[in-house]
């Protein structure tokens, strides 16, 4: 005698699908971290480039802010050392980021901080 086994699909479906969309969810977040690393690495090389044409400090923190486009860009912190530069010296700009991994588990979501850093030498 045959035994029925008309929902075993369903079911081994029904146990598998939270783990697929959980991996899908988690490319995808993953990847919009990774757009946002290297987004905010461009703009720290071409912000700390400003620096090393000797512009000022209020120039290179507006310029970061106004050319990060891949979150709110009042989060950012920047930090640019030194603060009084002269020729021949090197000025490093730091900028670092709030991030959440995999944002869609809400309260449960991973908290990290994106950090990019450049230096150049003042013409």
């Amino acid at each position: 005698m045959r035994k029925r086994e008309d929902g075993q699909s369903l079911v081994e479906f029904a146990l598998v699908l939270p783990l697929i969309l959980l991996l899908i969810v988690g490319i995808v977040d993953f990847g919009r971290v990774l757009y946002t690393q290297q987004q905010l690495e461009l703009i720290t090389q071409e912000a700390v480039r400003l620096g090393g044409f000797g512009e000022s400090d209020t120039t290179i923190r507006t310029y970061i802010r106004e050319h990060f486009n891949a979150g709110d860009s009042s989060a950012l912190t920047i930090t640019i050392t030194p603060s009084r530069r002269d020729p021949g010296d090197y000025i490093t700009v730091h900028v670092a980021y709030p991030a959440d991994l995999l944002t869609l588990l809400g309260e449960y979501s991973i908290p990290y901080t994106i950090e990019t850093s450049s230096t150049i030498r003042v013409e």
